[in-house]
């Protein structure tokens, strides 16, 4: 069976997530400890007993997830064999390393200096995001070509759901126009910054060298990059579609479509929570998903 293998992203984050992990394996406590040594803080003691506000910030949330996904897959041995894997947005590290194109090393200071990057280009940039329901990606595309200020459309995450991410002003008007356009809703999303938006160059700018400088190699199966939704094993573009994700769309819709295209038979989640499974139910009902568990 064709298994893909998918990555979640930011906000699918919870207090005591890979506390389980943590305790039933000494192969997962050292990767954890390992962690906590190369960020330099216990992340741990945030992830398995913090509080939520602890777990929502930007430097802690990245990490955090990323780590219970990469952990996760780890702990299932053969159990993971996957034929394409995937992640939303930060999950396409997680996937990666999981696919084995980065260490596990080299992942976690990737996304710790991606999360920090991220955090001073939204106090640089401030901006927001907001979800568009229920209308065509088409139409939410061209009202945002239509308002002068930033605003664009960040993350297709599934047929009739397409989160728009600017300024405060263009991502109101945006919403405003939406509204009128005949969406069924228009949900301005707590974050603190336009992230996937051209708003994010100044962190493109600082993790393009740290990209650059890591090393990647072929993966063991194809990984479907947000970036353009297309299958890659070349490390020179996977490194090109990772520089270019922070400032472009999360094409999570046509990744899902096109591993379907592919031969996907069935979607594991792995890491924290079952949002990209809701995600791929509303791009095909039938196709079986389920979280993985060791």
């Amino acid at each position: 069976m064709k298994t893909a293998y998918i990555f979640p992203g930011q906000g699918a984050q919870f207090v005591g997530m890979g506390k389980d992990l943590y305790d039933s394996s000494e192969e997962s406590k050292a990767l954890f400890e390992r962690a906590n040594e190369i960020l330099g803080f216990r992340i741990t003691d945030i992830m398995f007993a913090g509080t939520d506000e602890e777990l929502k910030q930007t430097k802690v949330t990245q990490p955090a997830i990323f780590l219970h996904s990469v952990i996760l897959s780890k702990a299932l041995g053969d159990q993971f064999q996957p034929a394409m894997v995937a992640g939303h947005s930060l999950g396409e590290f997680s996937a990666l390393v999981a696919a084995g194109a980065l260490s596990f090393e080299d992942g976690i200071q990737l996304v710790s200096k991606r999360a920090n990057a991220m955090q001073k280009a939204t106090e640089l940039e401030p901006g927001t995001m907001a979800a568009i329901l229920g209308l065509d990606d088409i139409i939410v595309e061209e009202v945002c070509a239509q308002i002068e200020d930033v605003v664009v459309a960040a993350n297709y995450n599934c047929p009739g759901q397409l989160v728009i991410s600017g300024t405060v002003a263009g991502v109101d008007k945006a919403c405003e126009k939406l509204l009128e356009a005949g969406a069924k809703r228009a949900l301005k999303l707590p974050v603190g910054g336009a992230f996937h938006s051209p708003l994010m160059e100044a962190a493109k700018q600082e993790l393009q060298a740290a990209i650059l400088d890591t090393e990647i190699t072929i993966p063991v199966c194809p990984i479907y990059q947000n970036y353009d939704a297309n299958p890659y094993q070349d490390p020179v573009a996977i490194k090109e579609n990772l520089i270019a994700q922070l400032t472009g769309a999360v094409r999570w819709t046509q990744t899902v479509e096109t591993m379907l295209a592919n031969g996907a038979e069935a979607f594991v989640e792995v890491g924290p929570g079952a949002v990209l499974q809701g995600l791929v139910k509303k791009v095909n009902r039938q196709i079986p998903t389920s979280s993985a568990t060791v």
